[in-house]
């Protein structure tokens, strides 16, 4: 018994809730799940909540998932989208049992409209939306009676039917559901059903002129398709009771009736997660588009090197709550660091290259020195990197006057080249500005690393990556960095969101030196740049340029 009340504490409370319905004489072949996004803009990380809940419930469960789309709003909504839900949710690994479309219901929608136009529970309202608004009341105030709201029937069924055929200017009537404009929940003061559009549809063309509202799209179509759990975030909690009434003037007991629950949404810092804000960003050409690798949606994140595994183990360990929540992204950064640290070949890579000649190293001699692709796993094994005179070091990895506590090289001060020898700093060539362009040192022949000699043993203060400077490639580095400059950048209403915007988001970096391991790296790749983060190849990326996207640093640090 213990065991079962411990399984029990483990549980989210959402599969607390399914468990005590299943418990209750619910059938588990009964279970069914949706995952219902608005095709209006990207999926982004704030979706993959909602999406990895209803998915992973159906895993749990063994039970099926519909895919949905909400497409009631032909003003915002494009095939573009639908696309691209579809892509990012299958790359994320999840396969839907139906895809299905709010348009596929709309005769039966209307139908339904026109039954309950019949029974006395909606009618045509001929007022503007600003009489409308001003009759709603407050939550403190009831609200009053449109004048239209004792329409007959036949003059009801007759409007309806001439704005469906056209005959009306947008704007000009809606249809209402006839409820009680003195309610507590102010949703329930008869809420609008239909409004007239004339706007073409991505999917029924011009066939339709009037369109559903939300809400009385939503309950009924979970019905339609006999979902037994409609998960909705906590902005859709007073909109439950509405739910339940709409239900109420269709269900038939012998069908499933779907349960709305709640769950809080998922608010990641640095970043918006409105998608009428990152539309903005997208079409004042602030972004690089929806896929922009500073954009939070799946879709950016794809681009800037993150992983599904990353995506999911991230969402499970925000957790499924009841309020809402400000996530910190170093917990997204710590996500992916430990997914590519298991599976990304180490490679060396200078982004901002100075040269070092080694004057006691043979001129012409190159040799081989052995790295491992991965020391994490052991079935990676090992490569070849050539080792010459000439190599170029990180900018930052030189410093004249070098004190021994600072790991880097310096003017008489040793360090090693990663894989290869222990070297000494001799001399700085400064520009005539002052500028250090290249560095002279010597080296230790028997130092190198791997070749069991005593000198290969000593131990200095400092180990630096490296590349040949006759045997790499140059490639393009755009190194990301927040694209907000502060944490909540929408929760001051007066200011400007836009105005918030990290000017320092993105770094192009055009001279970067590579080893030549990286030169058949395929877009989408992901590797290790030692001492430096992980990357992934662009997918504008060409065999001519490479174009490599910084995903994260090695360690939290911005």
């Amino acid at each position: 018994m213990e065991n079962s009340n411990e399984e029990h504490k483990s549980l989210n409370f959402i599969e607390q809730i399914i468990e005590e319905d299943l418990a209750g004489g619910f059938s588990a072949n009964q279970l069914k799940f949706r995952f219902p996004p608005e095709p209006n803009g990207y999926l982004h990380i704030g979706h993959a909540k909602a999406f990895c809940l209803n998915f992973g419930l159906g895993e749990k469960y063994n039970a099926p998932v519909n895919l949905r789309f909400d497409d009631t709003n032909p003003s915002k909504e494009e095939q573009e989208f639908v696309d691209n839900i579809k892509y990012d949710l299958a790359w994320m690994g999840f396969k839907w049992a139906e895809e299905c479309y709010s348009s596929d219901y709309f005769q039966q929608l209307y139908d339904w409209a026109v039954l309950m136009i019949k029974k006395g529970k909606a009618y045509v309202d001929s007022q503007s939306s600003e009489d409308m608004a001003k009759q709603k009341g407050t939550p403190t105030t009831t609200g009053t009676n449109s004048p239209f709201r004792d329409r007959m029937v036949e003059e009801n069924l007759d409007l309806f039917n001439r704005m469906k055929q056209g005959k009306f200017k947008e704007g000009e009537h809606v249809l209402r559901a006839k409820i009680d404009m003195a309610h507590t929940n102010m949703l329930m003061r008869d809420p609008i059903m239909y409004r007239v559009m004339h706007k073409h549809h991505h999917r029924t063309g011009n066939d339709w002129c009037v369109y559903p509202m939300y809400d009385w799209t939503h309950g009924e179509s979970d019905y339609i398709e006999q979902i037994s759990h409609s998960l909705c975030s906590l902005e859709f909690k007073a909109h439950r009771e509405l739910y339940d009434w709409f239900l109420d003037q269709v269900y038939d007991k012998k069908q499933i009736r779907p349960k709305q629950r709640e769950f809080s949404r998922l608010n990641l810092n640095y970043t918006v997660m409105s998608k009428r804000k990152l539309m903005q960003l997208v079409e004042e050409n602030m972004v690089n588009g929806w896929d922009d690798p500073r954009m939070p949606t799946i879709s950016g994140l794809r681009r800037r090197g993150y992983t599904p595994a990353a995506i999911r183990d991230f969402i499970d360990k925000a957790g499924v709550s009841k309020r809402d929540q400000m996530i910190d992204v170093a917990l997204l950064e710590s996500c992916i660091r430990t997914d590519l640290n298991k599976s990304t070949y180490r490679m060396m890579a200078v982004l901002h290259p100075l040269k070092l000649v080694i004057t006691n190293y043979l001129e012409g001699k190159t040799e081989l020195v052995s790295a491992e692709n991965n020391p994490e796993d052991e079935s990676a094994g090992h490569r070849e990197i050539i080792f010459s005179k000439e190599i170029f070091i990180e900018k930052d990895d030189f410093l004249e006057e070098c004190p021994n506590k600072i790991f880097k090289l310096g003017i008489g001060k040793e360090v090693r080249l990663k894989n290869g020898y222990i070297i000494k700093g001799e001399e700085a060539i400064k520009d005539a500005n002052g500028n250090v362009v290249e560095v002279r040192c010597t080296y230790d022949e028997k130092s190198k690393s791997g070749s069991g000699t005593e000198e290969s043993k000593r131990k200095v203060q400092g180990t630096l990556h490296w590349v040949s400077a006759s045997h790499n490639i140059t490639a393009q580095v755009n190194v990301y960095n927040r694209l907000f400059t502060v944490e909540a950048p929408d929760s001051d209403k007066e200011v400007d969101f836009k105005t918030l915007i990290n000017k320092d988001s993105l770094s192009v970096l055009k001279d970067c030196k590579m080893e030549l391991a990286l030169k058949d790296a395929k877009p989408s790749e992901r590797y290790q740049f030692q001492r430096i983060g992980y990357f992934c190849v662009d997918k504008d990326s060409t065999t001519e340029c490479l174009i490599f996207n910084r995903t994260v640093t090695l360690k939290e640090g911005w």
